[in-house]
């Protein structure tokens, strides 16, 4: 990049369109820890992927993996069809943003986001104070290496702070600058680890739509690390769950949202969280749930145990034709303004079943109130007792397939 006003990251994008990153049975252990199991994932260039999980399951190491930071026991990884695994970091054309900035507190912003074109581009001597007296070309160098900065700043809005040294700068600021940092290098990829973590929950709220529109712009592939299911719902174009080092799905977000392929993702996907109630499967193929017959069909046996999920946004306490129901007393009713939900206390439930209660409706819930909520049989997720999602139909689909 000749100057800022020639690069790729004040014109179209076109020369970052492109990152494909592919992970072929990525497997790693510390001492007898299995942190990553078997990990394989395809990653399409210009894609926003967010590695998603609790803490510990191995996303930040499946991360430093890609980086070149850590190296994998077993598989491999891929960048634009090649095999990187020999490659040191800076060779990958990756660049890295962290959770805790990482800035020089001693360097304004402009040379924070400057220093990864002067290492790459300056030799040591070049980077000397007075060389640019002294060598050829290391002036003009800098010129260029400054300018690219510049636009970088301009593309960010943080124009006003290139003077500024870090301790000057807000949380939010900050991450502008990592993120400015990172941008420079026009890198084939960009790998965000828990970017927002240190942030307060209005600005992470805002960072989410910064980051979002600066994948937009720039084209380019983003794996974002977090452990916030709102920043993986709000901002990816696929999602991969991971828990224990495995990796347990990988969809885009309303796929997950809606259809979980595991009891786990069902769990930690969605809030308040999605409602799980125990079943079992009768002789007539329906399934008893707390003394209601839910009728749908599956290929489990009679006698089989079973968990039937449903979000709160899918329950009702209108009766419905075919719904069974389950009836209980109000615990709690949370007020969130925009949204109500009631938690009913059921007996025999493992924790109170939660409802949305649209508050337009002129009578809300009191407490110990007694409630029936029904569980309609379309919105209704059945999992096994291993925790995988089982298929299931309504007695209205099978006589509609028979008749087909």
């Amino acid at each position: 990049m000749s100057g800022a006003a020639t690069g790729p990251l004040t014109g179209s994008g076109a020369r970052l369109r492109r990152g494909a990153v592919s992970l072929q049975s990525i497997s790693k252990s510390f001492g007898a820890q299995n942190v990553l199991k078997q990990i394989s994932l395809d990653i399409a260039s210009g894609e926003f992927m967010t590695i998603l999980g609790p803490s510990g399951c191995g996303k930040s190491t499946l991360l430093r993996i890609i980086a070149g930071l850590e190296t994998q026991d077993r598989g491999t990884v891929s960048i634009d069809g090649q095999v990187v695994d020999h490659l040191r970091p800076a060779a990958r054309i990756i660049a890295m943003v962290f959770q805790s900035y990482a800035l020089y507190p001693h360097l304004s912003v402009l040379d924070n986001i400057s220093m990864p074109l002067r290492l790459s581009r300056l030799s040591m001597l070049q980077r000397l104070p007075g060389a640019r007296y002294l060598h050829p070309g290391t002036r003009r160098a800098e010129g260029e290496i400054r300018e690219a900065a510049r636009a970088v700043a301009g593309i960010l809005r943080i124009e006003e702070l290139l003077a500024r040294k870090p301790r000057q700068l807000s949380g939010g600021q900050k991450q502008r600058v990592a993120l400015g940092r990172a941008m420079v290098r026009e890198p084939r990829v960009f790998l965000m680890d828990e970017p927002l973590s240190n942030l307060d929950a209005e600005l992470r709220v805002h960072m989410r739509a910064e980051i979002a529109q600066l994948h937009r712009r720039l084209a380019t592939t983003f794996i974002y690390v977090t452990h916030d299911q709102a920043e993986a719902m709000t901002m990816s174009d696929r999602i991969v769950v991971m828990m224990e080092g495995t990796a347990l799905q990988v969809a885009p977000p309303k796929e997950i949202y809606e259809n979980p392929n595991d009891l786990r993702v069902a769990r930690f996907v969605g809030s308040p969280a999605i409602n799980v109630l125990p079943g079992t499967i009768e002789s007539d193929g329906s399934i008893d749930v707390l003394g209601s017959r839910l009728q749908l069909r599956t290929t489990l046996p009679a006698g089989s145990r079973v968990d039937i999920a449903a979000r709160p946004h899918a329950l009702s306490a209108t009766a419905q034709p075919g719904a069974p129901t389950v009836t209980g007393r109000v615990v709690h009713v949370e007020n969130l303004g925009a949204d109500v939900f009631v938690h009913v206390g059921v007996e025999h439930a493992p924790a109170p079943v939660v409802m949305r209660h649209d508050p337009a409706l002129a009578l809300t819930p009191s407490l110990s109130d007694q409630l029936t909520i029904a569980l309609p049989p379309a919105r209704v997720l059945v999992f096994d007792d291993r925790g995988r999602r089982v298929s299931a139909s309504s007695d209205a689909s099978v006589e509609q397939h028979a008749h087909a």
